[in-house]
């Protein structure tokens, strides 16, 4: 049986019988290109997440208490152990020491005699930075080769 009869044929125009196989071999590279670029923010994002949370950790595990409080090591493990993916954390813990319903200052964190002079109880805020270079896979001309990442978090510590 001849398929012409029954109009089964499909016709095409005169020159266009590789127009897709042209389309597809130009939009496959900007395909991957777009692809890569949204792996690489992904990544990014992900350790900038971590980096965060990290500080975040080392900031809680010191403000459970005035013991927890001063110890900067124990900070820094719990920001590491809270981000093992991410390479070259660092960590710097910062202590302010404040009397409350006053504006004095005292010279140390353990000196409550100072504050209690002044009527008030001295109070202690805890600051941890973090912060780690992500490197990208791909490096492009015009672009970083490296970002720096940082994270922050601030609490009081309990009494």
């Amino acid at each position: 049986m001849n398929c012409k009869g029954l109009g089964l044929r499909k016709s095409r125009p005169e020159g266009e019988s590789g127009q897709s196989l042209v389309e597809t071999a130009f939009l496959v590279p900007l395909l991957v290109l777009v692809l890569m670029g949204a792996v690489e923010f992904g990544r990014v994002a992900y350790e900038s997440i971590e980096v965060t949370n990290a500080a975040k950790a080392a900031v809680q595990y010191g403000a459970q208490n005035r013991t927890t409080a001063i110890d900067a090591t124990g900070m820094r493990t719990a920001a590491t152990k809270d981000a093992p993916n991410v390479s070259g954390l660092t960590t710097s813990v910062s202590t302010a020491c404040t009397c409350s319903n006053t504006q004095y200052i005292p010279t140390s964190c353990s000196d409550n005699t100072t504050c209690s002079s002044h009527g008030a109880v001295n109070e202690v805020t805890l600051t941890v930075t973090t912060s780690a270079t992500f490197s990208p896979i791909i490096h492009c001309p015009g672009l970083p080769g490296s970002i720096t990442l940082h994270g922050q978090a601030v609490q009081r510590v309990m009494n």
